[in-house]
């Protein structure tokens, strides 16, 4: 059995994390770390626990657990480390944003794997420390790299995603209120977001010579759960070619599914899935790449990161099935 310690416990991603965790057959769910609801029963936090999980928050760390994810928020895991020490066998996966880039991937000497099972397992199957990507940066490097792989990125590309509330936290804020989210939609850091640089760096380490830009539109969405991107470019390829190249690249890859058919968000939440559309127009090719922002694009995707580093089978605990009504 692999104990596992959860460092931000009260969050969504950690809620998702529990709610894997409790079925994974190779998973002893040692402790959740909460220090805002230390010693209350986890369901204070995760409504959807009640009556299944008899565990408390704890604002107690085990060091000597086999792995230990980091729910932290952005910019948060390091101060965290600095603070707390763990075994020098213990793994550490961190949900937030602070080794992704390579330029920060070391911290005291522990080396962090960027940490999309699709572009980086060889080295994760390895690691002992993984940076968890993005929930927009998987979604779009998805969307990408069979293209940066064949060396098809030839001009800018414009991508369009919209992402569920709680892509945003748990925490409150105007933009986060059902008043406000509710039938409503609006932009944020467009042409800016934080993720375009690990969705660059993904791209560069497939196709190195890459000098266009990633032209990137991050929506709001009023709803909860997943991401629904669309990227398109120009392509000379034919659309047969494509979904050949894409069906190649992909097919070790359990968790990805290419289509052409049209597709719809349900047919992911809940779930470890990314399925990928392809359309052509012309010289056009349009690119559909969903996923659930809080399981694959978070902590399925961890989970998934776990089992490669553990030697088990990588859908081992994340057979999940959707709820398409």
């Amino acid at each position: 059995m692999i104990n596992v310690g959860i460092i931000g416990g009260s969050g969504y991603t950690a809620g998702e994390l529990i709610r894997i965790a409790m079925y994974h057959p190779n998973v002893n769910l040692d402790f959740v770390y909460s220090t805002t609801n230390a010693g209350k029963p986890l369901s204070v936090a995760h409504h959807d626990l009640m009556g299944d999980i008899e565990m408390n928050f704890t604002d107690q760390i085990n060091p000597d657990v086999n792995v230990v994810f980091l729910c932290l928020g952005h910019g948060k895991s390091i101060s965290f480390l600095k603070e707390n020490k763990f075994a020098s066998h213990t793994k550490i996966i961190d949900l937030g944003n602070d080794f992704r880039l390579t330029k920060e991937a070391d911290f005291e000497g522990k080396q962090f794997v960027y940490g999309l099972p699709e572009l980086n397992k060889a080295a994760i199957k390895k690691a002992n420390y993984i940076a968890n990507p993005g929930c927009f940066a998987t979604a779009i490097q998805l969307a990408l790299l069979p293209l940066a792989k064949n060396n098809l990125l030839k001009e800018d590309v414009h991508i369009n995603a919209t992402t569920g509330s709680t892509g945003a936290g748990v925490g409150l804020a105007d933009t986060s209120h059902f008043s406000w989210r509710n039938n409503n939609m609006s932009h944020y850091k467009v042409f800016e977001h934080q993720h375009l640089g690990e969705i660059n760096q993904s791209v560069a380490q497939l196709q190195s010579d890459f000098s266009d830009e990633l032209i990137f539109v991050p929506n709001r969405g009023d709803f909860t759960r997943g991401i629904f991107a669309t990227l398109y470019t120009s392509s000379q390829e034919s659309l047969e070619d494509l979904v050949a190249k894409y069906e190649d690249f992909y097919k070790n890859e359990p968790f990805v599914t290419v289509t052409t058919t049209n597709i719809n968000m349900k047919q992911v939440v809940q779930t470890n899935k990314c399925i990928i559309s392809i359309l052509k127009k012309g010289n056009r090719v349009l690119i559909t790449s969903i996923i659930d922002n809080l399981t694959k694009g978070a902590s399925g995707q961890a989970i998934q990161n776990m089992n490669l580093m553990f030697g088990l089978e990588e859908t081992t605990g994340l057979h999940l099935k959707p709820s398409g009504f």
